[in-house]
């Protein structure tokens, strides 16, 4: 059973502080434990309301199986660490992985992420470059926290299947990047067309705060600006949008 203090922790993570004090994250759903279960993430708690359990009693036998501790909290209990309008009555804490560098070795795209402040943008990039089979993702200090529970959601479960890192020396490691072959290659408006793009070698693609663009520090490092023509009269794309479709064609280049 809980304590009234431990279901203050658990609803406290919501906020970064917190997550970063507790080394912790709160994540609810399904489709996104399991998917977090499935993984290399460490499950601390998994937490139930009544009628969850009622209606999936095979959660017990998955918790048993992952060794993982399982708690079932009245409904009322349950909305007071839920951030979801409809909660599905399943949440789950798992630990924040001690990431130090990337694995670079055999690589050959990296994604590179300088300044993206909207959650929802952080979180479909991710679950593009899953899609495209990128697992290096590195962003910059200054990005919405990569645990938040929007930027989670937002991964569809893609945040399991990267290796994501939040780094502080984010343009030292880009220099690192290109002193290991790494060609860095940034989306703004006034670039080369990515449809004509060829592409050789081991690339970094970046990708930055839509409304203030790449910083100085990252155009000194940038080897080619890349751009999306545009054929309607849309003023701009969003970052998201834009790294879908930047990504599609290098990949597919």
């Amino acid at each position: 059973m809980l304590s009234k203090l431990q279901l203050k922790e658990i609803s406290s993570l919501s906020q970064k502080k917190n997550r970063e004090a507790q080394n912790s994250f709160l994540i609810e759903g399904r489709k996104l434990i399991y998917e977090g279960l499935k993984s290399d993430f460490s499950c601390k708690l998994i937490i139930i309301n009544h009628d969850y359990a009622d209606s999936n009693p095979d959660v017990f036998t998955m918790a048993k199986e992952k060794k993982v501790r399982i708690e079932v909290l009245k409904n009322s209990e349950f909305k007071k660490i839920s951030e979801t309008v409809s909660p599905q009555g399943i949440a789950a804490v798992f630990e924040i992985p001690k990431i130090g560098f990337l694995n670079i070795s055999g690589e050959s795209i990296v994604v590179a992420l300088e300044n993206i402040s909207d959650p929802g943008n952080l979180g479909t990039i991710i679950r593009t470059c899953d899609w495209f089979g990128i697992e290096n993702i590195l962003l910059s200090e200054d990005c919405v926290d990569l645990y938040n529970p929007k930027v989670i959601r937002s991964t569809m479960g893609s945040i399991f299947h990267v290796t994501a890192i939040e780094d502080k020396k984010f343009y030292s490691t880009l220099t690192d990047l290109k002193q290991s072959n790494f060609k860095i290659l940034t989306a703004h408006m006034k670039g080369l067309n990515v449809f004509d793009y060829k592409r050789k070698g081991k690339l970094v693609l970046s990708f930055c705060n839509e409304a203030n663009g790449p910083t100085q520090k990252l155009q000194k490092l940038n080897d080619e600006f890349l751009n999306i023509p545009a054929k309607g009269k849309a003023e701009s794309l969003n970052v998201a949008s834009a790294a879908a479709i930047i990504i599609s064609a290098i990949s597919n280049s």
